[in-house]
C-alpha cells in the first residue's frame, strides 16, 4: 500500500507540474526594432566573417576630391536581413582602409533633417525594408539627393518606402518576389563593360550566390531612366527556371522567360545628385566577396561624386554587354 500511494502520490504532482508548465505564458515576441534587430543579428560577424571580409577589402579607385562622409542606415520595419551586421561591418573597414570616406551609422529616423543630412555627401540604405519616414523627413532625404549628393542602396533598399511613392521612384523600383532564391548560384550579365562603375567585373559576366529581386512593373523604372549595370542572364537555364511556373507567369507581362529583363544594378543621375543601387547583399558573406565589394565601393564613390561615370539611360547608348560563363567557374 505504501508503494502505492507513493506512486500515486509521484503521478498526480508529476500531472500537477505538466499542467503548470503547459499554462506558463508564452515567451514575449520582440516588439521593438531594438528587439528584433538583436535576436535577429546575435553576434555576428565572428570573428571569423569579420577576417572574411577583410580578407576581400578592395582598395580606392579614386582620391576623394575633398574628406567625404557618408550616413549607413540600417533600420527595417519589415523583413529584417541577418546581412546587415557584414554590411556595416565592411562599409566600416572600407572607410578605414580605404580613406575614400568616413561613416556614422545610426537606425534612427530622426538623422533625417536637413540639418543633420547637411555634413553627408552620401547615405547608404543598408538592407532597409519598409521604411516610412514622416513628410519632413522624406523632404530632407529628395532634397539632399537634389541638391547635389548622393544615395546609395544595397539589396533590400529595393523593398523600401512602400508608402512612399517618390522614395520608390528615387531607388528605381519596389520588390515583386524573389524567384532567385538565396540558395542559388545565379548567371549575371555585365551590361556595359566599359562603364567605370562595372570595372570590378573586369569586362567578363559571372555567377554569383545570392539572392535577386525582381520589381513590380508599375514601379520600377526601366531603361528609359537607368543606367543598367548588371542584370540577370536569362540566356542561362538555371535563371530561366525560377519563373517557368504557374505562380511566376503572371508576372511575365506575356514575355517568354528568355525575354525577360531583370534589372540588378544601376546608376541614374537625380536632379544635381546621383544614386547607386545594386541588388546584390541578400547573403552574409556577398560582403566577403572582393568583386561585388569593389563593385559597392565604386558606387558609393561615384554616389559621392568622386568617380565621373555616364549615367544616360540604357536606352539611350549603345554598349558592349558581356554574357555569363555557360556555368559558373571554380574558384
Amino acid at each position: 500500500m505504501k508503494k502505492s500511494s507513493l506512486l500515486a502520490a509521484t503521478l498526480t504532482l508529476a500531472s500537477v507540474c505538466f499542467l503548470v508548465a503547459q499554462n506558463q505564458p508564452a515567451p514575449e515576441k520582440p516588439k521593438t526594432w531594438e528587439e528584433k534587430a538583436k535576436e535577429r543579428f546575435g553576434d555576428t560577424p565572428t570573428t571569423e566573417h569579420k577576417a572574411a571580409i577583410d580578407a576581400g577589402l578592395p582598395s580606392a579607385t579614386a582620391e576623394p576630391k575633398t574628406a567625404r562622409k557618408v550616413l549607413v542606415f540600417y533600420r527595417c520595419e519589415g523583413f529584417i536581413h541577418t546581412s546587415i551586421p557584414f554590411g556595416n561591418y565592411a562599409m566600416k573597414r572600407l572607410a578605414e582602409t580605404t580613406k575614400a570616406f568616413t561613416a556614422d551609422f545610426s537606425d534612427q529616423y530622426s538623422v533625417f533633417t536637413k540639418e543633420n543630412l547637411a555634413q553627408y555627401d552620401a547615405i547608404i540604405f543598408n538592407n532597409t525594408t519598409a521604411l516610412n519616414p514622416d513628410e519632413s523627413q522624406r523632404a530632407a532625404v529628395l532634397e539632399f539627393i537634389n541638391g547635389g549628393k548622393g544615395i546609395v542602396g544595397f539589396h533590400a533598399a529595393a523593398d523600401n518606402f512602400n508608402k512612399w511613392e517618390e522614395g520608390v521612384a528615387l531607388i528605381g523600383g519596389i520588390f515583386n518576389g524573389h524567384p532567385w532564391n538565396a540558395g542559388g548560384t545565379w548567371a549575371f550579365k555585365v551590361e556595359d563593360t566599359g562603364h567605370p562603375l562595372n570595372a570590378a567585373f573586369k569586362g567578363e559576366g559571372f555567377w554569383h550566390k545570392d539572392e535577386i529581386y525582381w520589381y513590380k512593373p508599375e514601379s520600377f523604372q526601366g531603361r528609359d531612366k537607368l543606367r543598367v549595370l548588371l542584370s540577370l542572364d536569362m540566356s542561362k537555364a538555371a535563371n530561366r527556371k525560377p519563373i517557368e511556373n504557374e505562380k511566376e507567369t503572371p508576372k511575365l507581362g506575356g514575355k517568354s522567360p528568355s525575354e525577360t529583363d531583370v534589372a540588378v544594378s544601376w546608376c541614374r543621375e537625380v536632379g544635381k545628385g546621383r544614386l547607386f543601387f545594386t541588388n546584390l547583399g541578400h547573403n552574409d558573406m556577398t560582403f566577403a566577396d572582393k568583386a561585388v565589394l569593389q563593385h559597392m565601393l565604386d558606387g558609393v564613390q561615384y554616389a559621392m561624386g568622386d568617380i565621373d561615370a555616364d549615367a544616360a539611360p540604357s536606352s539611350t547608348v549603345k554598349v558592349n554587354v558581356a554574357p555569363a560563363p555557360e556555368a559558373p567557374v571554380a574558384p
